[in-house]
């Protein structure tokens, strides 16, 4: 294996988790109703936790309201209880086959609350590309234990990985830090 590929395959695995944060990031809509506000809640489903967009048509047919339309009457009650239990401060009230979930105005208070709701999204991140560094570091271990590179190169890339994931924290951080910002100015 060669230090190109294995740093390509660990940068691929960490956009990815910095993609979901994104994301998760763009639920947490401060300003109108948006549909991808409800993105990140899954739903226990047919015995497996899904996304809601997979049980599910989302709508914002106003300012401060989504709508759910659940294609599956006996989900109602599971979409009802992911969306109140999702952590975003909704309360959704079921109607028949559709949801409605107005959005509360924001208080400080709410927007505390989204604060908290995007520091745990970046903490989860921040897990995840460690998760990612680990897998890399012991990849290079293996081959050194393998002689397949030797003492210094293994070090050599494994510095390497530390700093490709230290700068992955740093974009996660100022992800962060923008979205504290938007929150606050809204």
């Amino acid at each position: 294996m060669e230090l190109v590929t294995l740093i390509d395959d660990l940068t691929r695995r960490m956009d990815g988790a910095i993609e979901t944060l994104k994301r998760e990031f763009g639920g947490l809509r401060t300003g109108r109703a948006s549909p991808a506000l409800l993105d990140p809640i899954r739903v226990e489903a047919y015995g497996q936790t899904i996304p809601l967009n997979q049980v599910s048509t989302i709508a914002a047919p106003e300012a401060r309201m989504l709508t759910v339309q659940v294609w599956d009457r006996s989900m109602v009650n599971s979409v009802v209880a992911a969306v109140r239990d999702s952590g975003l401060g909704l309360n959704p009230q079921p109607d028949g086959q559709l949801v409605r979930v107005p959005l509360p105005v924001l208080t400080a208070e709410r927007r505390s609350e989204l604060a908290k709701a995007a520091g745990k999204y970046a903490e989860a991140t921040r897990v995840a590309v460690r998760a990612v560094r680990r897998d890399g570091m012991e990849q290079v271990k293996a081959l050194e234990k393998k002689h397949e590179i030797g003492e210094d190169l293994g070090r050599d890339w494994a510095d390497q990985i530390q700093r490709l994931t230290d700068a992955m924290i740093k974009r996660i951080d100022e992800m962060l830090l923008e979205k504290e910002k938007d929150i606050r100015q809204v």
